[in-house]
């Protein structure tokens, strides 16, 4: 029984999953404890008994604290067993850090599963659907895991609704991953949804980020899609040579559109103007598949706290070495695996 303070580093719940996802794929007993301890509203809430379930069910697991409000939880897992899943949210939280935790185990079945999954899309605070298709799963396919994922009904917060299919093939071990640079900006599109709402909102966010990111007309889009409440999101891709990036931003009450989408627009300034092939959210969840494949670098903006607790929390489980240093102004390097001396340094001045 490996037994984790679960309030160390940033102490959120990406702790809980991280661990669930590990237990899994390495056969590990493990209890948590003090979980979201410093929070407002500590201990489980409804998004991370999700993952505990989803994660229970996929594995036969044996466990006892998954209950609200608890801040112990011991997660005894069994075999990891390929198949079809349907797993419902119950609430607005976010299917894609549902699917996250148990993307990986089930990958490294023999045999593909098939995932049905129903609740939030778009969430404040998690990644978006696009996000997670269109960046994140495209770097793991470098990696040998395979999955794709289908959107058939947005949904927002507080109503949730949404309806993603995802389909996840057995791992094929690839390369160590080598992302340095990103290499040239080849394309950049915006793509605004809102349900129930007023067109002016989604208008008024695609001239701003045209007027920030200088964007041409036919870059920009526009969608009104049926969801079981109002909602707002948009979104930013970036496609380099090496490397494709999505900044989300969501509609909030209260906050002008032009807001919204100027905090949009200077996430990917920021990106753009620190030369890295990695986004800081994408960093933080790329280091999790980077310790269970052939590891790998990668350059990106100055670590979060939610991507320093999160390699502190795969070395619990795995003997990998991470290295994180600043090669130049706002531009890092991080490498994860069983050697240091991944990255390059600069001579000191």
């Amino acid at each position: 029984m490996l037994e984790l303070d679960a309030s160390m580093g940033e102490g959120g719940g990406q702790i809980v999953r991280t661990c669930l996802a590990l237990a899994m794929c390495t056969g590990t007993a493990i209890t948590l404890h003090n979980i979201r301890a410093r929070r407002g509203n500590p201990g489980l809430r409804a998004q991370h008994l999700a993952a505990v379930h989803a994660a229970a069910a996929i594995c036969g697991a044996q466990v006892a604290g998954a209950t609200h409000s608890s801040r112990q939880l011991t997660f005894e897992p069994a075999q990891v067993r390929p198949g079809r899943y349907e797993i419902d949210v119950g609430t607005a939280g976010s299917t894609m850090l549902v699917f996250q935790t148990i993307l990986l185990p089930l990958s490294l079945c023999s045999a593909p599963s098939e995932i049905l999954l129903r609740g939030g899309t778009h969430n404040p605070r998690a990644p978006p659907f696009e996000f997670v298709r269109d960046a994140y799963l495209p770097l793991l396919a470098r990696l040998g895991f395979s999955a794709r994922l289908t959107l058939e009904r947005h949904g927002f917060f507080p109503k949730g609704g949404g309806v993603v299919r995802a389909s996840i093939e057995p791992f094929r071990r690839a390369g160590a991953l080598d992302l340095m640079e990103r290499g040239p900006v080849r394309a950049m599109t915006a793509r605004v949804v809102l349900s129930g709402l007023p067109e002016h909102i989604a208008q008024r966010e695609v001239a701003v980020l045209r007027s920030q990111l200088d964007l041409p007309p036919g870059s920009c889009a526009t969608d009104t899609v049926a969801a079981y409440g109002m909602g707002n999101a948009l979104h930013v891709r970036v496609d380099c040579t090496h490397v494709t990036t999505v900044f989300a931003g969501f509609g909030i009450r209260g906050v002008s559109a032009e807001k919204v989408a100027a905090e949009v627009a200077l996430e990917v300034q920021h990106y753009l103007a620190a030369n890295v092939a990695v986004d800081g959210y994408l960093a933080d969840q790329i280091l999790l598949p980077l310790a269970l494949a052939s590891g790998g670098r990668f350059s990106t903006q100055q670590p979060s706290t939610h991507t320093q607790t999160n390699a502190a929390v795969i070395r619990k489980f795995l003997p990998l070495q991470y290295e994180a240093s600043e090669l130049e102004p706002a531009r890092w390097g991080i490498a994860l695996g069983p050697h240091t001396g991944m990255l390059p340094h600069t001579p000191p001045t």
